[in-house]
């Protein structure tokens, strides 16, 4: 699977994550934000991410 995944700050400063697959259809995001990063991270891995 060659998804790409981000984690990013939104417009409020919160951190989210959004999975995009290849063809560039977004086929997972974070419901809410997060105020420190790895609070993110750690949802986005129950989600399938394996980066850091």
């Amino acid at each position: 699977m060659n998804d790409k995944w981000e984690i990013y700050k939104d417009s409020k400063g919160e951190w989210r994550w959004r999975r995009t697959a290849p063809n560039g259809v977004i086929v997972g995001a974070s419901s809410q934000g997060y105020v420190n990063r790895t609070d993110c991270v750690e949802n986005a891995r129950r989600h399938g991410y394996t980066g850091s």
